[in-house]
């Protein structure tokens, strides 16, 4: 099934209106009703707990993580900050099951992303997830379209769409100040070292490891790959390209005003090391679009040099504009002078806040990281993996970014689940 703005909104007018730099509602303006909610994993989940909880009329009544310890660091960590007092759970369908709660936050490893937010999604609850959406395409699509079914605000975590500065500049590309858009680079860097040579362990008591597999095949315990590295196994994971490839690809994606790629291609390796990790530290992928518009992003974890300051940059026919990794920008002419600088910092808040407020006034489509641009800027990231796990540039159709033509390639569209976990609507 074509998964496209016309499917699921019906007129291209509607289309028009979501493609449109999107302004954040103030609480403020809204009914003053108490929007409930419980955070799903205390890594990331611990900041959004925060934020969350200073969020006007919001009230975080439950804390989850399969990790005891984390959990009650966690439950301290946020009282202190905010001044409200929640439940710890290890099993997040306890805040499903909970009539009061009106939302799920999402944050916890990438193979529960997708699964969890549907599951919210079939509870009746609005769910922010964290990015990547899905850990596979199939899950991603399988989430717009719990999304739509249950008239559900599902806002992914790209944070930086909520940001007045990337408002701001992408509107200024929507309007030609560098005339017609043909290019768009994107990069990463870091200094991450060695993951090491994992052992089979027994899971620490403190850890419910089968409720951290949950949707995923089970596997045994390694002594390397908790809580954190197990991002770079393809199991669980989606590499750099889906760790923090995904936040500068949607910047590209929206201010190229694209949706679907015609053409994929990815090489790369895991060249610092000789370790356990299965995504590559060097990596570069291209992605062409219709209308004689591609975009690029490089991702080097393991050396810090960059040859530009930016986050993401794009390039036209009447000059360039480089956006840095908070929101401010710049624009430079034909002949590479600067001609403008603008732009802010961003807030986390904002987002958080254009969510909530989704919730409050019914208008879920208005999110600025609606469920379906989540998954369209996801869906990069996963067709640069297939394309640098089978070594085959892909083919596709700018309809719904499906693979034609590879069988091979199409296989890695969804993956095996646990028997009683695979996701259904």
């Amino acid at each position: 099934m074509a998964i496209t703005r016309r499917n699921f909104l019906g007129t291209s007018a509607a289309a028009s209106t979501l493609m449109a730099v999107p302004t954040i509602l103030q609480a403020d303006d809204l009914p003053s009703e108490r929007v409930t909610v419980g955070v799903m994993g205390l890594s990331r989940g611990k900041s959004l707990a925060t934020t969350f909880g200073k969020e006007k009329g919001v009230r975080i009544k439950y804390l989850c993580d399969i990790d005891q310890d984390r959990a009650r660091s966690g439950k301290d960590q946020i009282e202190q900050a905010t001044g409200q007092v929640a439940e710890t759970v290890e099993d997040f369908r306890r805040i499903l099951d909970d009539k009061e709660v009106d939302a799920l936050v999402a944050a916890p490893p990438n193979h529960w992303h997708a699964p969890a937010a549907i599951m919210a999604c079939v509870a009746g609850k609005h769910c922010y997830v964290e990015k990547p959406c899905s850990h596979n395409p199939w899950e991603g699509e399988m989430l717009v379209k719990a999304a739509r079914k249950y008239d559900r605000a599902v806002q992914m975590g790209s944070q930086r769409r909520s940001g007045k500065g990337y408002q701001e500049a992408v509107e200024k590309l929507h309007a030609g100040v560098i005339g017609n858009l043909h290019c768009s680079r994107s990069w990463y860097n870091n200094l991450r070292g060695s993951i090491g040579i994992g052992k089979p362990a027994d899971p620490p008591p403190q850890i419910n490891y089968e409720m951290w597999q949950g949707p995923a095949p089970r596997t045994p315990y390694y002594d390397n790959r908790l809580h954190y590295n197990w991002h770079w196994f393809w199991h669980y994971g989606n590499g750099e390209l889906g760790n923090n490839g995904v936040h500068a690809l949607d910047i590209c994606r929206w201010g190229m005003d694209v949706t679907y790629p015609t053409r994929v291609s990815s090489s790369g390796g895991r060249y610092f090391f000789e370790d356990d990790q299965q995504t590559p530290d060097t990596h570069t992928t291209i992605f062409e679009f219709p209308g004689g518009k591609h975009i690029t992003w490089q991702g080097l974890s393991c050396n810090k040099h960059r040859d530009s300051s930016g986050f993401v940059a794009f390039y036209g026919d009447q000059g360039a504009l480089e956006i840095d990794g908070s929101g401010k920008y710049k624009v430079f002419d034909k002949n590479d002078k600067l001609v403008e600088e603008g732009g802010e910092s961003m807030k986390d808040s904002d987002h958080i806040n254009n969510f909530v407020t989704a919730i409050r006034t019914g208008k879920h489509l208005e999110l600025n990281a609606e469920i379906l641009d989540g998954h369209q800027s996801t869906l990069l990231c996963h067709l640069g993996n297939i394309s640098y796990r089978t070594g085959r540039a892909l083919s596709c159709s700018p309809e719904n970014g499906h693979i034609l033509g590879d069988e091979a390639s199409m296989n890695l569209w969804k993956r095996e689940y646990e028997p009683g976990w695979e996701p259904t609507i």
